[in-house]
């Protein structure tokens, strides 16, 4: 039976580790990649050692963006990703909480069956709605505008659904002691239920914020002024914009620099990401 486990713990330990080398080798790729020439790639050469140009290439894409790469400058477009990143999450975060706090704590006719039309929307994608969605942007003049970017992407069925069973569990005396004490739904709300509610707040920031961070298709529709391109359409215009051959080595600079925010922020919140997504009543 010893045997077994440790042949079992054996075999786990190697399918984790292949795991881990197949996420984590596609980035090593890139951070390398982004050291060296051009030259390296034309000659269909894929390095795995640094290179020496790195300091000149993350130079080139941060002051230079277009003239060299095919793209505007990539300190306004990381810009643009994160205005509209932190929108899409606050925005997410602060209508799911009150839509959640309506459907569990006020009796009003029809609440379970718009709370079920809410949750019907997660099998609705983005692309379905998309064409509608358009063209209300437009008639509202919100192109090229933070606010379309940002705004037809802030309703989150997901969000809400976890709000409101998180409040489920909430215990009923609680509320009945914060009207014993003279507090209105507002005051609980903000005084009991929010500060319950942190680390599945936490959690729910850094989805959506990965989720805005990495939009594409939305923000290719409704931006035709490059500076609000995002992050993510730099990349494809570096791509596919090129007068000739890709500059892979610039590509890879500006994968690896879109690649920090949400890193940064999964590392920050690490904590109460964690727990978040884990604990189910306080």
């Amino acid at each position: 039976m010893v045997e077994n486990d440790r042949w079992g713990m054996l075999l786990a330990h190697l399918v984790l580790i292949l795991g881990v080398a197949v996420v984590v080798f596609p980035v090593y790729v890139a951070i390398i990649a982004s050291t060296h020439a051009p030259g390296t790639f034309l000659q269909g050469v894929m390095p795995l050692l640094p290179g020496s140009h790195g300091w000149e290439n993350y130079r080139t894409i941060i002051f230079e963006g277009r003239s060299n790469a095919g793209a505007p400058p990539i300190g306004s477009m990381l810009w643009n990703s994160f205005v509209m990143a932190m929108m899409i999450a606050v925005g997410k975060i602060a209508i799911s909480l009150l839509s959640a706090f309506a459907i569990v704590y006020f009796r009003f006719p029809g609440r379970i069956f718009f709370f079920w039309i809410i949750f019907v929307t997660l099998m609705l994608p983005v692309e379905v709605r998309i064409v509608p969605t358009y063209q209300v942007v437009a008639n509202l003049h919100m192109l090229n505008t933070y606010a379309g970017l940002s705004i037809p992407l802030i309703a989150s069925a997901t969000a809400t659904f976890l709000f409101r069973q998180f409040f489920m569990t909430v215990p009923e005396e609680m509320l009945e002691a914060a009207r014993v004490d003279g507090a209105g739904p507002w005051k609980f709300f903000k005084d009991i239920l929010v500060p319950l509610s942190v680390t599945n707040i936490a959690a729910m920031f850094v989805i959506m914020f990965i989720y805005g961070w990495n939009q594409y298709l939305w923000p290719l529709l409704i931006t035709t002024d490059d500076s609000y391109y995002t992050i993510v359409m730099g990349i494809q215009r570096m791509v596919t914009g090129a007068d000739s051959e890709p500059l892979w080595h610039l590509v890879m600079a500006t994968v690896v620099l879109a690649a920090l925010p949400p890193i940064l922020v999964i590392l920050f919140m690490q904590r109460l990401f964690v727990k978040g997504l884990t604990e189910t009543e306080k």
